[in-house]
């Protein structure tokens, strides 16, 4: 995908580095370790993708990608907040370098950047559809929050979770992106169930590479999501085939009772005998495939080959 937007994305990377400034030195020095940290830019290339699958000729998109960015960076500097979290992208938190007011104030900041950029592009249709992202985020963290460490959590809950905190800014990255190509209803529709089969399959993928990968492959420690209580589809499967011993554990587990390294080692291996890990990866497979499914009333193009390589590549870090 890369090769197919390299221009366009040097052109929001300039937006990206120009908008994260400011006087206060403390904003530039905490933002730039984030979002100069690794990141694929994945949200913005999206809205660079789609737009260049409807040929779109214009600039507009350079700063609705630039906002989609900042919308995505806000979010991460407060999640590792409420989180506690020490690694992101391989490297250490933000929260923990600066503390936990900077990091979210300078969240706020990004926030407040991504809405002027809204702004100035001056379409509500955009501003509805990003302003209405930023809301459904916030909304999938809280609801997030109120079932961690809730052994009840079903897979409704679960999916209603990634939808929101997930698969909604994937959704808007990609229905910007006709709205200003002025491509019709029918193509927006497209492009928004393809980001949010993507955006479901991504975090779905996620949470089953909390329990088989290594730092150095996921960017963040193992069994965070373990230790954290989050109630996420491999344990919410393991529970459901447990037997009561089983059952037992991951109660006393998800409650904060059993999180040494020697419980996940235990719990990697019910996750693996029940299948549970296996399962959630083709869970995966099956919202990629709707994903790929949205794509097909456009016509082949290089910038269609990207799309459909962005669904392999979220689906493939599994393996």
């Amino acid at each position: 995908m890369m090769n197919l937007i390299a221009q366009d994305m040097a052109a929001v990377n300039a937006v990206i580095l120009e908008r994260m400034q400011s006087e206060v030195a403390l904003i530039p020095a905490l933002a730039g370790h984030l979002i100069a940290g690794g990141g694929k830019r994945m949200r913005p290339m999206l809205t660079l993708a789609s737009a260049a699958l409807l040929d779109y000729p214009g600039s507009r998109h350079h700063k609705l990608a630039a906002a989609v960015e900042f919308i995505h960076t806000a979010t991460l500097l407060h999640d590792d907040v409420v989180d506690g979290s020490g690694m992101r992208r391989g490297k250490q938190t933000a929260n923990l370098i600066w503390g936990n007011p900077a990091s979210v104030l300078v969240g706020d900041f990004l926030f407040s950047r991504a809405f002027e950029l809204m702004v100035e592009d001056g379409s509500l249709k955009v501003l509805r559809i990003l302003s209405h992202a930023s809301a459904v985020i916030a909304e999938g963290e809280v609801d997030q929050l109120t079932a961690q460490r809730q052994i009840g959590t079903d897979e409704d809950k679960y999916l209603r979770i990634i939808q929101a905190k997930t698969a909604a800014l994937f959704a808007a990255a990609c229905r910007i992106a006709p709205v200003v190509a002025e491509a019709g209803e029918e193509a927006e529709e497209a492009l928004e169930a393809y980001g949010r089969n993507l955006g479901i399959a991504f975090q779905l993928v996620d949470d089953a590479i909390d329990y088989t990968s290594d730092e150095a492959t996921s960017g963040k420690d193992l069994g965070d999501d373990f230790r954290d209580g989050k109630m996420t589809l491999p344990i919410i499967l393991a529970y459901a085939r447990g037997s009561e011993p089983d059952r037992q554990f991951w109660r006393e587990a998800m409650a904060g009772d059993r999180v040494g390294d020697d419980d996940l080692a235990h719990a990697v291996r019910l996750l693996r005998s029940s299948e549970a890990i296996s399962d959630t990866l083709e869970r995966a497979r099956q919202y990629a495939r709707r994903a790929l499914d949205a794509l097909a009333p456009f016509p082949s193009s290089k910038a269609k080959a990207a799309l459909t390589e962005a669904v392999e590549f979220a689906v493939a870090r599994a393996y």
